[in-house]
């Protein structure tokens, strides 16, 4: 045997037994370790399955509930959307709340609707965005049917310039002042909606219509 092959054997010998020394050492561990992330991994996947089955199928309710509200069904598409208000999985819940009391409207029970929409600007554990635009749409529906001071209530807060749902809540502040006979607030709200660049061009034109009226009529 020459010394080449002699020492490659030595060597051989040495790497074998030093990786079954580092098997006894630390060869349980890594089994262990292997068997944690394969189960965690299926445990992951599983949630994750589960989760969108369950979005899913909310998601198909909801669907559904919109599709009875359509077709003349305000009944039963609240009685969907209130299971899903108890039910429903994810965003779904919050939906149903919003999405019920604009069916309520929609069916005429326009307190109804506005005291839904209360409940959700007041529940804190929604996002605060959500909240707003249940205050506005409270605060359009009491254009109609409440006094400037209950539009105000609700949407005063939402007219600041640092708000984006400003150029809508300052349309219901002047519609209502308008309503009730106050011409000079109801300007002051329509021109601020007309001098602000960032609001929409339907709302800009709107807002301008109704100046030009309220000019017209004398009552500024």
């Amino acid at each position: 045997m020459s010394d080449d092959s002699f020492i490659r054997e030595v060597n051989q010998e040495i790497r074998q037994e030093q990786a079954k020394a580092l098997w006894n050492r630390f060869g349980p561990a890594a089994i262990a370790v292997a068997v944690v992330v394969v189960l965690g991994t299926a445990a992951y996947v599983g949630y994750q399955y589960w989760v969108e089955t369950r979005a899913n199928a909310s998601g198909d309710r909801f669907s559904q509930a919109l599709t009875l509200a359509g077709s003349g069904k305000p009944d039963e598409a609240l009685t969907e959307l209130r299971a899903l208000e108890t039910d429903g999985y994810g965003a779904y819940p919050l939906l149903a709340r919003m999405r019920a009391a604009t069916v309520l409207a929609d069916k005429g029970d326009l307190a109804g609707a506005v005291a839904e929409f209360d409940k959700v600007a007041a529940d804190t554990s929604i996002p605060q965005v959500i909240r707003d635009m249940a205050k506005l749409r409270a605060g359009y529906i009491l254009v109609d049917t409440g006094s400037y001071q209950d539009v105000s209530t609700r949407v005063e807060v939402l007219a600041a310039d640092t708000n984006t749902l400003r150029h809508s809540a300052r349309e219901a502040l002047g519609l209502s002042a308008w309503k009730e006979g106050r011409g000079k607030d109801a300007l002051a709200f329509f021109e601020q909606i007309v001098n602000d660049e960032a609001a929409p061009r339907g709302l800009r034109d709107r807002a301008s219509m109704m100046s030009e009226l309220i000019r017209g009529s004398g009552a500024s």
